[in-house]
């Protein structure tokens, strides 16, 4: 399996918006279709729900998470989990 990005989607309408946290692959388009859906992220209820397993799954093969997401991630306090030489991103 190629190493992926971790971004996110918008779902939901108007102001009721949820955002989807997925990992693609890099090689697909921005609209492609998703490895997996590792968690979500709802800015009204200030909800965040992630996979941290699967997260680490993934970052472990080498994701590059989007800004967006690595905040998120960063606030979770997932980056505690991986080992320092794991969290070089561009």
């Amino acid at each position: 399996m190629a190493s992926g990005d971790r971004t996110w989607f918008r779902v939901g309408q108007g102001a009721g918006a949820v955002y989807r946290i997925v990992a693609i692959d890099v090689r697909s388009r921005r609209e492609g279709k998703d490895l997996r859906k590792v968690g979500f992220y709802d800015p009204m209820k200030n909800q965040t729900y992630l996979n941290v397993p699967l997260i680490l799954y993934f970052l472990e093969k080498g994701a590059q998470p989007t800004g967006t997401v690595q905040n998120l991630l960063k606030k979770a306090e997932v980056f505690k989990e991986l080992s320092s030489n794991q969290m070089k991103f561009n």
